[in-house]
C-alpha cells in the first residue's frame, strides 16, 4: 500500500484493487464528508498522475466518472472543479449512506440477525464509541 497526499487529500493506493476505483471512492468520500469544499479546484489529471506515479488515463477515467456523478465539472481552459451545488452533494451523500446501509443490512440478514438485535448492537456500539461503558 502506497500513500501520497495532495494539498487537501491523502490518497492511499492499494495495488490489489483497480486504482481508478480507489481514486474515485476516495474523492467521492472526501467530497461527501466536506473535506473537499464546493467549488474547489481539483488537481489536473497530469498533476495527480505524476504525484501518484500512475498512468494519466487512470486519473482521467476516475475524473470522467466523477463528472458523470455530477460531483465535478470541467471549466474550459481552467480545469476540473468540485460542483458548487450543495444539493447535489447532499443527494450523493444520501445515496452513499443508503448504499452502505443496504450492504450492512444484507450482511446482517446473511448472518440471520434479527432487526431488534441489529438495533441493540448499533446502540451498544454507539454508546461504546462515545466512551460509555458496556451495559
Amino acid at each position: 500500500m502506497e500513500q501520497s497526499s495532495n494539498a487537501w487529500l491523502r490518497f492511499r493506493i492499494d495495488f490489489s484493487q483497480p486504482i481508478y476505483e480507489q481514486i474515485l471512492d476516495q474523492v467521492r468520500s472526501a467530497i461527501a464528508k466536506g473535506e473537499i469544499g464546493l467549488g474547489d479546484r481539483m488537481p489536473s489529471v497530469r498533476e495527480l498522475a505524476q504525484e501518484l506515479r500512475i498512468n494519466p488515463n487512470t486519473v482521467m477515467r476516475a475524473y470522467q466518472e466523477l463528472e458523470r456523478d455530477g460531483l465535478t465539472e470541467k471549466r474550459r481552459g481552467q480545469g476540473t472543479y468540485v460542483t458548487s451545488s450543495a444539493e447535489r452533494v447532499r443527494s450523493f451523500r444520501t445515496d452513499l449512506a443508503t448504499k452502505y446501509i443496504d450492504a450492512f443490512m444484507a450482511q446482517m440478514e446473511s448472518l440471520g440477525v434479527a432487526w431488534t438485535d441489529i438495533e441493540h448492537y448499533v446502540m451498544k456500539k454507539k454508546q461504546l464509541d462515545r466512551g460509555g461503558m458496556e451495559p
